[in-house]
């Protein structure tokens, strides 16, 4: 059944669509679809599953099909950017693609919106991102390799990189020695990091899986951290994680990870539409999706 806040498809709607496997979780057709409204576009947004090793035949059928663009999750990202020949520089740097644009001559060109996400969400919640600020990535996963990929990129003073397994912060440390290096790169010896160890970073990334389960302790005590810095926590199922609330317990501006994907969303749609994005009514369509509210 199709929602009556959405209006009716007709012979000459186009569609977009996020693919994932799963993508039942995916917030982003209630983030999407009201932009689309507010902006007056005949255009719908969709979610499909699609498994990986079917996603090199699904993209060109979408295409045939008439699809403006798609977004990418997991696990298509790294897929899809073996796939493409046609990459932008953002998305070449992540090594991964989140955002597709089908074009009328069959070509698909792939984007990265994921570091954007993160530098606009920065921006905007503390008037800061990251040109010139020491930045501190605690966890170097898939999350943490694109956050201090965007930081090296976007003029960061330093580096610290921490993760529970030493060995991947170590790898990681190498693969941005090699793309960045006059760029100042610690390796944190503690897991979580010490005060010590974080006393010297100015903005600190929460890239981890704490706070993802109920009743998950905070990644960091208060006393972990200094006034100064500033925290981001990517895990956005609550308004206030754990590990924001020690931070904000000893003086700190924090915000959660929920203004990432809104930033990504909007990024995206700039891609495909060429026109500039209403991004409060995907900000209110998303408060209202995780945390039943339409205002923070």
């Amino acid at each position: 059944m199709i929602s009556p806040s959405l209006p009716i498809p007709s012979g000459r709607t186009r569609y977009l669509a996020v693919l994932g496997h799963p993508v039942a979780h995916s917030l982003s057709p209630a983030m999407h679809n009201p932009a689309l409204q507010a902006m007056g576009l005949d255009l719908m947004y969709l979610a499909f599953d699609v498994k990986p090793e079917t996603l090199s035949e699904v993209l060109p059928a979408m295409g045939q099909m008439g699809f403006l663009g798609c977004n990418l999750t997991i696990p298509h990202k790294e897929v899809a950017f073996e796939l493409l020949s046609d990459i932008s520089e953002e998305a070449r740097l992540a090594g991964s693609v989140n955002t597709i644009r089908f074009l009328e001559d069959g070509r698909m060109q792939g984007h990265s919106t994921d570091g954007y996400g993160l530098h606009e969400a920065l921006r905007e919640a503390f008037g800061v991102a990251f040109s010139e600020q020491s930045v501190a990535v605690l966890g170097c996963g898939g999350a943490g390799r694109a956050a201090a990929l965007k930081a090296a990129s976007s003029g960061a003073r330093s580096l610290l990189l921490a993760n529970r397994t030493l060995r991947r912060a170590e790898s990681l440390g190498e693969e941005l020695r090699t793309q960045f290096p006059s760029l100042k790169i610690e390796l944190a010896r503690s897991w979580p990091p010490t005060s010590t160890e974080l006393a010297d970073s100015d903005v600190l990334l929460q890239c981890s899986a704490a706070g993802m389960k109920a009743g998950d302790p905070p990644l960091l005590p208060p006393e972990s951290f200094r006034k100064e810095q500033r925290l981001l926590d990517m895990t956005y199922v609550q308004q206030e994680t754990p590990t924001m609330a020690s931070a904000r317990a000893a003086g700190l501006e924090a915000c959660n990870g929920l203004g990432m994907l809104l930033h990504q969303g909007v990024k995206s749609l700039e891609i495909w539409t060429g026109q500039q994005v209403p991004v409060e009514p995907m900000r209110q369509a998303l408060q209202q999706a995780v945390y039943g509210e339409s205002s923070s």
